[in-house]
């Protein structure tokens, strides 16, 4: 439901968000990694994080679920952008940083525990993790879009189920889309 969305609204979401200002939870994340560190961007939208992390003299790898959204993503930033789901992911550990901003809110609730453990076998030892959901309870449906809403203390303890990982930390932040208000939970997870 959320990849049709995407695919038929493509042009509209890439407009809306590929010139957002994500640089305070970039130099956050990035200060966690070290130089020319690989970074996989999943869920990478229009591509606006994996363009900056390249700016920024990074190793970027990068999917999206809807072939309509990489696309796009792949003409902005001129990588290989692979079309993937979260449920079709799996690597060895090659990842020194993976960034998961507002994608894996699409994810049902049930399937998170197995889609945080993908992720995290993705990452190298000491390998740092940004994830991003908006704060709330429960899954809803919203315009064509499911949605999974975390609490911290909720994101806290889908983390803390996981092997070898560590919550670094969980903080809230305001969108940053002109006439939003939602409140985003932000966390930053190392891996043992």
């Amino acid at each position: 439901m959320s990849i049709d969305y995407y695919q038929q609204h493509a042009q509209r979401f890439f407009d809306e968000t590929v010139a957002v200002d994500m640089s305070m939870l970039h130099e956050r994340f990035l200060a966690c990694l070290p130089p020319a560190a690989l970074i996989l961007d999943a869920g990478c939208g229009s591509g606006r994080d994996a363009l900056a992390f390249l700016r920024h003299g990074y190793r970027v790898e990068a999917f999206d679920a809807a072939s309509e959204m990489a696309d796009r993503a792949r003409a902005l930033t001129g990588l290989p952008v692979s079309t993937l789901r979260f449920d079709q992911f799996s690597a060895p550990a090659r990842y020194d940083g993976i960034w998961c901003c507002a994608s894996l809110l699409h994810v049902a609730e049930a399937e998170l525990p197995g889609t945080f453990a993908r992720l995290t076998q993705a990452l190298k030892p000491g390998g740092i993790w940004y994830l991003s959901f908006k704060r709330g309870s429960g899954e809803r449906e919203q315009n064509g879009r499911r949605f999974t809403d975390l609490t911290g203390a909720r994101l806290r303890k889908l983390i803390e189920e996981l092997d070898n990982v560590a919550v670094q930390d969980i903080w809230l932040s305001e969108d940053k889309r002109p006439g939003r208000n939602e409140v985003w939970v932000n966390g930053l997870v190392r891996r043992g």
